[in-house]
């Protein structure tokens, strides 16, 4: 297996007509677009590492680069401590599982895995015993004999992944692998490839939209927007502590809910305050926005749904539509006008439509951002 590590990597792409093409997030310098913008990551050896951001923000083409598919246009790639820029795809020792599947059409489930280690000249015995051990792993040993054409999306995908794990790669890159199956059969696959990695026991970097994949298989998460790197952590740290307003409103569902407030100091007191309603912060955060210096300022603050209240005191709300969710309700709301979700515990007394309720929220729960440039106040200088 290997350890990964990309120093100040960049892509830039040609110059383009910005007119004609959507790069309004990226910058466009002389020498071209950059779609990736010095990008730093050590990864273990085993480790999963997901890149997960919103569509064009560079993920794909930094899992790419480290398969060869792209050339690194600044900045280095190693594999195990060796320098990878001019090194060939075929020779790195990695494999690539792609959003498309990518099988031979023609070709049965054996062959299809079996194919890169018969162009390698594999003995015929060790691709056999390779094949029908990964097909066991992937549970798909009774579709060998099968053509693509006659299994499921979520089988097909289990080929694919077949035969990227048979040629025992020291890297798995995988490409929104679960993207075209239907809810149902991602959520299983989700667990399926959790008992994968700790069967074959490989580095395995993982790029993906949706922040659910990126929360529940991830050992770590790289955060990325607009070619940048937003915050690298395990997913609790990321979900917990996010680094600036946009990775606290991309990870978590349903979103943060924003607000335009204060920040206000007393010693080494800190509160918030929203119109006239005012929340003393916990002594946590108090201490670290202590040791950030940090001043009585104009702020912009987060509080998840779930971590507000319903009580008798509080923030007036406006419930404008309620969704049943099973174990509890999603209430779409209305604070002075701005859109506010409250998830609260179903207990058959959903709040009706149109009903005004008073909703609140701890100190312990509030995370405090940068007006000016986002960035949380707690965790960064």
């Amino acid at each position: 297996m290997a350890e990964v590590r990309l120093k100040d990597v960049m892509k830039i792409y040609p110059p383009v007509d910005t007119k004609k093409h959507n790069v309004k997030h990226l910058e466009v310098t002389e020498k071209g677009v950059v779609a990736v913008q010095q990008f730093n990551i050590d990864i273990q050896d085993k480790e999963f590492i997901v890149l997960v951001g919103p569509s064009g923000c560079g993920k794909t083409t930094t899992l790419r680069m480290i398969a060869g598919l792209e050339e690194i246009s600044e900045g280095e790639l190693y594999i195990d401590g060796e320098l990878m820029n001019a090194v060939a795809p075929k020779d790195r020792d990695i494999a690539m599982v792609f959003q498309s599947y990518a099988l031979y059409p023609h070709m049965t489930v054996f062959d299809n895995m079996a194919y890169s280690l018969k162009i390698k000249h594999v003995p015929k015995d060790e691709i056999k015993r390779r094949v029908e051990e990964a097909a066991e792993i992937l549970d798909i040993t009774k579709y060998l004999q099968r053509k693509p054409k006659a299994l499921s999306g979520g089988q097909r995908q289990r080929v694919a992944i077949g035969r990227a794990i048979v040629r025992n790669p020291k890297v798995l890159l995988m490409d929104e692998p679960l993207s075209n199956l239907d809810a149902k059969l991602r959520n299983q696959m989700r667990a399926e490839l959790l008992k994968l990695q700790n069967r074959i026991q490989t580095t395995i970097v993982y790029v993906t939209h949706d922040q659910v994949e990126a929360m529940t298989l991830g050992d770590r998460i790289v955060v990325m927007k607009d070619a940048y790197i937003q915050q690298i952590g395990t997913p609790q740290e990321v979900f917990n502590h996010p680094a600036n307003t946009f990775v606290a409103g991309f990870i978590g569902t349903p979103q943060m809910n924003f607000f335009e407030g204060e920040l206000l100091r007393e010693g080494n007191d800190y509160s918030v305050k929203y119109k006239d309603y005012v929340v003393k912060l916990s002594e946590n955060k108090a201490k670290r926005l202590a040791e950030n210096h940090v001043e009585s300022q104009s702020i912009t603050f987060g509080v998840r749904p779930d971590q507000m209240r319903v009580g008798e005191e509080g923030l007036t709300a406006v419930v404008e539509v309620s969704e049943m969710m099973g174990t509890s309700s999603h209430l779409h709301t209305k604070i002075d006008g701005q859109d506010v979700i409250v998830i609260v515990p179903t207990n058959g007394d959903d709040a009706s439509e149109m009903e005004e309720i008073k909703v609140s929220f701890s100190g312990k729960m509030v995370h405090v951002f940068s007006k000016e440039d986002g960035r949380n106040l707690e965790f960064s200088v």
